[in-house]
């Protein structure tokens, strides 16, 4: 809980708040959009904020060219298909699908997305029907969804096809995702590094947000370990000649679907840098309310200089003759009215924006209606940042030590958090479903045998054991995972016979490209265990 002054009341009555959404909306509203609205902040950077930007949950965008795995990766995370989802090999997803929590599983079109309040979309109507009707929601209930919601993006296009218009800007587009998102992430194929023109200039787009960009080389499973450290070596001279910091990006290896390794040599590195990357992301929900800070001082300090640059304009227009003539002077010359202004209010230059958008921006407005410099209102943003901001703070810290440290749950982040493999169900796992006997105990024989070698005690084998076993089936980790917690019917920790073979069935099950059940059906569960589920 948190107390500001209610300003605009003559009795000074104290307002209180609960949230930090509740105290970012507040700091906005009564102390940033009046400065934006004067000065026309909207048509030159970016729409005005509404309660469901500062209330939606952490969001993570994906991008890539066609074929790196974007789709493939949602699916991984959520261990389950979505609405509207389509893999392939060649181009499929050429539609933004924003993949949320819903009560119920379907699509929502965008037109109808960009008029719904609750949604933080709706700002995106300006992009037009050519946008929109490329633009959907895909809705299901996922645990995984509860914390964060995924962004897939059409496939970038290489070659010809780059030459073919969308209909509408799509770095624009990207750009606009990348300022409210919380994380982004690059996916690269392994045997496809080259960055065409389109994806290059919306690398570029993305700049400004360099904190939140993450890189993913997918598929990495499909070349060998030295031929695998020369294809990282090119993704990082590519990248660092698009992506202009002085820090190296951080790249992460591995192969993110639930289908067997085909080389796999790197086994371990790619667990370790699935747990890296998905530790990256279960802190996304807890450093979420920072993060929205943050991007309220950044878009601040931006309206600020802003109301510098529009009133330096005004101010230097005539007031009759020859109106046309200056403002192209003016517009030729914004480098050193930004360097005027630089010099004359101290503002760091990074504060400015991109000098060339600017220019391009005001050749279509009318420079007698900008505003004069008003103190007030930049008395009231300078109020903001220099003390509001540094009490806001507290209540920050506050929410962020009452939320959970489990950050995301479900899915691939579940089947990783406990036992050995720590770091809707299909045909497959419903064979058998009518017969009496158990169905396992048609190739128990063969389990049994393995298992006696494994040197059981007490009839049970340790989970080390058992993981060792299982590893020769070059499942990823989160799949085995899923599968020792099914098997594992007594909970203890170790496998008996018959917890041992029917471990070795769903791997068979899933190697024969069927799903995996949720929760263990009752035809699947041993005989010595019927007791106990």
């Amino acid at each position: 809980m948190f107390t500001w002054m209610n300003r605009q009341s003559k009795k000074q009555e104290p307002e209180v708040i609960q949230t930090v959404t509740e105290g970012l909306a507040h700091l906005y509203y009564t102390k940033l959009l009046p400065l934006e609205e004067h000065y026309n902040f909207h048509h030159f950077h970016s729409p005005s904020l509404e309660d469901a930007d500062f209330a939606n949950k952490p969001m993570v965008l994906l991008v890539g060219q066609y074929s790196t795995g974007k789709t493939s990766f949602i699916r991984y995370l959520l261990e389950e298909d979505f609405p509207g989802m389509r893999i392939g090999p060649e181009p499929t997803t050429d539609s933004f699908i924003a993949v949320m929590c819903g009560e119920t599983e379907g699509l929502i079109p965008g037109n109808a997305l960009v008029v719904d309040p609750n949604k933080p979309f709706r700002k995106l109507n300006a992009f037009g029907n050519a946008f929109l009707n490329r633009f959907q929601c895909s809705q299901m209930p996922n645990k995984v969804l509860d914390s964060i919601s995924l962004i897939d993006s059409p496939g970038i296009l290489s070659g010809e096809k780059q030459r073919i218009c969308r209909g509408y800007d799509f770095a624009a587009v990207l750009a606009w995702f990348a300022e409210r998102v919380d994380r982004i992430i690059l996916l690269f194929d392994a045997h496809k590094l080259d960055i065409s023109d389109e994806f290059s200039e919306v690398i570029r787009s993305l700049r400004g947000h360099d904190d939140k960009i993450r890189v993913v080389l997918n598929k990495a499973d499909q070349v060998e370990t030295q031929q695998l450290m020369r294809v990282y070596g090119a993704l990082m001279w590519s990248l660092g000649k698009i992506i202009d910091t002085p820090e190296v990006v951080r790249v992460y290896i591995g192969s993110f679907w639930s289908q067997p390794l085909l080389i796999a040599d790197s086994r371990r590195l790619f667990e370790a840098e699935a747990q890296d990357l998905f530790r990256d992301i279960q802190g996304l929900p807890r450093n979420s309310a920072l993060r929205k800070l943050n991007d309220l001082i950044k878009r601040a300090r931006l309206a600020k200089v802003h109301a510098h640059i529009i009133s330096s304009l005004k101010k230097q227009m005539p007031a009759v003759f020859g109106k046309e003539n200056k403002k192209k002077e003016l517009i030729q010359d914004l480098d050193k009215i930004y360097s005027s202004i630089q010099r004359e209010q101290h503002i760091p230059r990074g504060d400015f924006p991109d000098i060339f958008k600017m220019q391009e921006l005001l050749q279509g407005v009318d420079f007698t209606r900008f505003k004069p410099l008003n103190l007030k209102l930049l008395e009231t943003v300078d109020k903001m940042l220099s003390k509001d901001i540094a009490e806001f703070m507290k209540l920050v810290r506050e929410e962020e030590t009452h939320m959970s440290e489990n950050g995301v749950r479900g899915g691939a982040f579940e089947s990783t958090r406990d036992g050995p493999f720590k770091l809707g169900y299909g045909e497959g796992a419903s064979e058998g479903l009518d017969d009496e006997e158990w169905v396992v105990a048609r190739d128990k024989p063969k389990y049994d045998e393995i298992f006696y070698k494994l040197s059981p005690v007490d009839g049970k084998i340790s989970g080390a054991n058992a993981k060792a076993e299982m590893l020769k089936s070059k499942l990823p980790n989160t799949t085995l995972g899923r599968i020792w917690k099914l098997a594992d019917v007594d909970h203890d920790g170790m496998l008996d016979d018959e917890e041992f073979a029917l471990a070795h069935h769903l791997i068979r099950v899933k190697q024969e490209g069927y799903e995996l059940p949720t929760a263990l059906p009752k035809h699947l569960v041993p005989p010595s265990k019927r007791a106990i589920i």
